[in-house]
């Protein structure tokens, strides 16, 4: 099984203040682990920078102009009190749009079985008219649209695993009756959406909110009835996941127990949902993650997952 891994040094100027959890030290402990020999047989490539425009597939084209016209030569601009711009920051979440797209046209080409895009900022708080906790672009629902529009795929399964609900996500596809979003999440936890009750315009809007100290053996049986069932059940053409690692028990910013393992269950799960309605077809674009050996050990367990192991 061929894994494609997509990154790029723009990733590390994407700078934030001393202290702030979603750092450049994140992308440096996904590549020490990815260094091991065991992932050698990855096929490795960088992230292209995409243009602003395809931006445009899930935001309107004046907040992309606002982003893009906001972007600092120096110093740091907020978009609010923990989202900020830097220097490097545009150029960061452009590649890593560029990143999710590229992944998507070579699983569609069948030039790879998955891929997994691993990039900051994350992107999928990002609304369609806001950007929020930590976004600014929604990656993973750019690359689901993508697969629409480029494609032709009929129906793209998003399935969200972060322990932060995707509201972004929710609020670009709330109405997509070709885009089913899956998440679970910890609840009640920051954005504050995500409630069972949140099923979409068109009944495409999975939400299994866990509880603070919930652990693997809940999530596993949560996972399993409640998002690969629905999931199955919609036959989609693709699957995107919203791959954030912030529900392992390590994680400073949330309440789960999740270990290193349930992340390798959970993509195991998602790949035989793949093989049975989406020719394998599976993109993983990564989202949140603060612990650093938290993040390193389940990265590690995703990514032998999509290699087969």
């Amino acid at each position: 099984m061929t894994t494609l891994y997509v990154s790029h040094p723009a990733a590390l100027d994407h700078a934030v203040p001393d202290g702030h959890p979603e750092r450049p030290d994140r992308i440096r402990a996904i590549e020490r682990v990815l260094e091991n020999e065991r992932f050698a047989g990855l096929v490795r490539t960088l992230a292209p920078r995409a243009d602003a425009a395809v931006a445009t597939l899930v935001h309107p084209s004046d907040y992309v102009e606002a982003i893009v016209a906001a972007a600092p030569t120096e110093g740091l601009v907020a978009i609010d009190s923990d989202t900020l711009l830097s220097p490097g920051t545009l150029e960061a979440t452009l590649r890593a749009v560029g990143g999710a797209v590229m992944a998507v046209d070579a699983v569609m080409a069948g030039e790879c079985a998955n891929a997994f895009v691993a990039m900051r900022p994350p992107g999928h708080h990002a609304e369609r008219t806001r950007g929020m906790g930590f976004c600014l672009f929604n990656h993973a629902a750019i690359a689901a649209r993508h697969a629409r529009v480029k494609h032709g795929a009929a129906r793209v399964a998003l399935v969200d695993w972060d322990v932060h609900h995707g509201n972004g996500s929710q609020d670009i596809f709330w109405d997509d009756g070709a885009v089913m979003y899956a998440s679970t999440h910890q609840m009640p936890l920051f954005p504050g959406s995500g409630a069972v009750s949140e099923r979409g315009a068109k009944n495409t809007i999975v939400n299994v909110p866990l509880r603070p100290g919930d652990d693997g053996a809940v999530f596993r049986e949560a996972f399993e009835a409640g998002i690969l069932a629905r999931v199955a059940a919609f036959e989609p053409d693709v699957i995107v996941i919203s791959a954030g690692f912030d529900a392992h028990h390590l994680d400073p910013l949330a309440n789960l127990r999740l270990t290193e393992a349930d992340f390798g269950w959970a993509t195991r799960k998602l790949i035989e949902v793949a093989d049975r309605h989406a020719k394998g077809r599976l993109v993983s674009v990564l989202e949140g993650g603060y612990s650093l050996d938290g993040l390193g050990r389940s990265v590690s367990a995703h990514v032998d997952a999509l290699m087969g192991r």
